[in-house]
């Protein structure tokens, strides 16, 4: 495998950090205060064609990279989680439509995700069925006119601002997927404020009292919406948080960098202490392998590998606790400025705490891979990387 980026991905690389660096980075403190980000960055960032990153050219996407996706997304992170996590879902809602939507979906749908015209989030979560969908309890009921769905969505990111909402619900005891518009009578929506992190993810809860939709609204057959539709989706946002996480874990040592070049103790510079520089090293380390581990993941999810799943699963679990901790040291490096809102760390701290909750929790996660890694055991100790794409095994991919 190879792990360096081509001329193209370097090239979009830069692009993606000078957007940052200037459209998100000089406004995040301001977006968490806020809880919620400027209007103008949906715009910006749809300009920029960033909402339509991996869509096919024919709806208006640029058909780019898994690898060149997550340089985006380590990026943005790096600027502002609560934009990333906007920007995730969003395209997890335009993936699953693109890979189960049927062609009149596709059509009407994707240009408009791809334009920005169109904000999606994605519904899975409810007050008592998250990791445990399976058990969700917001039921579709057939009508002759297509479903009536009835529910209570929670903790829903970009909710309070989307215009289109891919729901799931029970449909005859079966998981089925649907497209909600925003405008659909019955439909409630909630903001949610106070997070620990993330806060500018404009969170809502969504109450669906009776909502008639058609039957060109439901994605997939039914019975697919876990297993094929909400799989590819969350498979997909994994992704996207594990190199999320590589641009938290980035940030903090940026912040670092400049902290401790300044900042004296005892006489010196902190950076010449040596617990100092234990932490400093700690988090160069586990930030470089969580950037190689999302590399890989990239990599086997362009060749559709067999592998990707797993290999997503574990960039998602380790970046996670790996930008966790280095948040933790970056702030404990700051002291009491590190508490203060005067400094980025407390932020970033926050937000990679969330990290480890959403698209599947740690616990999640570890289970997840021990199962999947178990039964490829074979293929583990004999990664095959540069054999050939294989045929996924895994019908969410």
């Amino acid at each position: 495998m190879h792990v360096e980026l081509t001329e193209q991905q370097l090239a979009r690389q830069q692009e993606f950090a000078a957007f940052v660096d200037r459209e998100v980075a000089p406004f995040a403190d301001g977006f968490d205060r806020a809880e919620a980000i400027a209007p103008e960055l949906i715009e910006k960032l749809a300009r920029a064609g960033y909402l339509a990153l991996t869509l096919p050219v024919e709806y208006g996407g640029e058909a780019e990279s898994m690898i060149t996706y997550g340089l985006l997304h380590e990026q943005v992170g790096r600027g502002c989680s609560s934009v990333r996590s906007i920007l995730t879902v969003h395209t997890m809602v335009a993936h699953a439509i693109a890979r189960w939507g049927s062609a009149a979906q596709k059509k009407r749908l994707l240009p408009r995700l791809a334009s920005g015209e169109m904000v999606a989030a994605f519904c899975l979560t409810e007050a008592h069925a998250g990791s445990d969908a399976r058990n969700m309890e917001a039921v579709a009921t057939k009508t002759p006119d297509g479903f009536r769905l009835s529910g209570h969505k929670k903790w829903i990111t970009a909710g309070q601002i989307a215009r289109l909402y891919l729901v799931l619900a029970q449909c005859d005891r079966q998981p089925c997927a649907f497209l909600v518009e925003r405008d659909t009578p019955g439909l409630s929506i909630h903001p949610i404020a106070g997070m620990l992190g993330v806060r500018a993810s404009m969170l809502a809860d969504l109450v669906l009292r009776d909502c008639q939709v058609s039957e060109e609204m439901r994605v997939g057959p039914i019975g697919f919406g876990f297993s094929h539709v909400a799989g590819a989706a969350l498979d997909l946002g994994r992704y996207s948080v594990a190199c999320g996480c590589v641009g938290i874990a980035q940030a903090c040592l940026d912040a670092c960098e400049r902290y401790v070049g300044h900042r004296r103790q005892f006489g010196v510079l902190i950076r010449e202490h040596q617990l100092i520089q234990k932490m400093l090293t700690e988090a160069m380390v586990g930030t470089q392998a969580a950037r190689l581990m999302c590399y890989r993941a990239g990599y086997l999810r362009d060749k559709r590998d067999a592998g990707a799943m797993l290999e997503t699963a574990m960039a998602k679990y380790f970046a996670s606790r790996m930008a966790t901790k280095i948040a933790a040291d970056a702030v404990q490096i700051h002291g009491a400025n590190g508490c203060s809102a005067d400094y980025p760390v407390q932020r970033y701290l926050r937000d990679a705490k969330i990290m480890e909750i959403i698209e599947g929790s740690t616990q999640v996660m570890e289970t997840l891979i021990a199962n999947i890694g178990l039964d490829s055991r074979p293929a583990l100790e004999n990664p095959g990387v540069g054999s050939g794409p294989q045929k996924p095994s895994d019908p969410s991919y």
